[in-house]
This record gives structure tokens, C-alpha cells and sequence, in this order.
């Protein structure tokens, strides 16, 4: 039996500056729906990866920013850095805590991720 981890949810407190936001770092968005007056559901995709995030109104009654521990894994971390920041972060620089390198960010809620490069073998 498979079990797959497709969708996380974010909290965030304002749904178009939270799209904004990961659309402009690169995620992909590929669904904005609003069912009701109550729900808006907004579905992004990192790119290349199999698990999206959803962000909303009605969708989730965690608190915006509350999220910590999101990661995404890179090739090239230095790499992924350079577009965090060209896209507008300002982000720490790489660190390298032997078990990969990172650098970390949070979206305007606080939600915090962090992208790793894994060692080489």
C-alpha cells in the first residue's frame, strides 16, 4: 500500500501577499478557488517536486506562521540561494551543518523553511 505525502497547509493571514510571495520565489500555483464566501483554496508546487502546499481562507484552523520545519531539497544550495535572494529575501548564507548545507527563510507570516543540499556519497 502506498502512502503518499501530496499537500502540506500553510497558515497564512493574507492569502494574495502569501501567493505573491512563493509564486515569486518559483513555486508553480496550480489551483485558486474560492467554493464560498468562507473558503479560498490556493494549491503551489515547488518545482520538480511531488508535494504541494495549500494556502487559503477556511481551510485550515492553525495559526498563520505557526508553521516550522518545512524543507525542500536542492542540488545546489548556493544556487537556490542566489534565486532567494534575487527574488528579494534576505537570507543568511549557506550553512554547512555536516549533515547537508542549508540557508533558511520564512514567508511574511513567519512560516519558516529551509532548503538543504544533501553531502555528496
Amino acid at each position: 500500500m502506498d502512502m503518499k505525502l501530496e499537500l502540506v497547509m500553510i497558515p497564512v493571514s493574507d492569502v494574495d501577499r502569501a501567493k505573491d510571495f512563493y509564486t515569486g520565489i518559483g513555486f508553480v500555483a496550480d489551483h485558486d478557488a474560492c467554493p464560498s464566501e468562507d473558503i479560498r483554496y490556493v494549491q503551489l508546487t515547488p518545482p520538480g517536486s511531488a508535494c504541494s502546499i495549500a494556502i487559503g481562507k477556511g481551510i485550515t484552523k492553525a495559526v498563520p506562521g505557526s508553521v516550522e520545519g518545512m524543507l525542500v531539497v536542492v542540488d545546489n544550495v548556493d544556487e537556490a540561494r542566489d534565486h532567494l535572494v534575487a527574488a528579494g529575501l534576505d537570507i543568511a548564507p549557506v550553512e554547512d551543518l555536516g549533515w547537508g548545507k542549508f540557508v533558511f527563510f520564512s514567508d511574511p507570516d513567519g512560516n519558516e523553511w529551509a532548503v538543504q543540499e544533501l553531502p555528496k556519497p
